[in-house]
């Protein structure tokens, strides 16, 4: 399985700052993020479920003040760190597009799919 490099562990903080990164989605170019929770590293597309708008106040910026919960800068909604499940606003219900991410060596590293994919040259 393809593994592209994101960036070091330590520059994701644990319901702090996460770290954006590019890829397409589908065929338009976009971007993912990474944030820690529970100790753990969690991806997703930047693409609020409601109407899709990246998701950061400022880059890399994802978190609500308290750091529980992920918040869309334009429509607050809310999502569940470790789900992506939108717990509030106006896309309850509904889900952020997860990436698969794994920590490994020092290393945060996403895996593509087949929606997910990195940016076309």
């Amino acid at each position: 399985m393809t593994e592209i490099s994101i960036c070091p562990s330590t520059d994701v903080e644990e319901g702090g700052r996460g770290v954006r990164f590019p890829v397409t989605a589908g065929s338009d170019d976009a971007t993912g993020f990474v944030v820690r929770y529970g100790g753990e590293v969690h991806a997703y597309l930047n693409r609020c479920a409601h109407v899709p708008v990246e998701l950061d106040w400022n880059p890399g910026e994802f978190f609500e003040s308290s750091g529980l919960y992920i918040m869309c800068a334009t429509h607050g909604a809310i999502y569940v760190p470790d789900s992506g499940y939108c717990a509030g606003g106006p896309c309850r219900g509904a889900r952020l597009r997860k990436i698969s991410v794994i920590e490994k060596d020092g290393q945060i590293l996403w895996q593509p799919d087949e929606f997910v994919k990195p940016v076309m040259a």
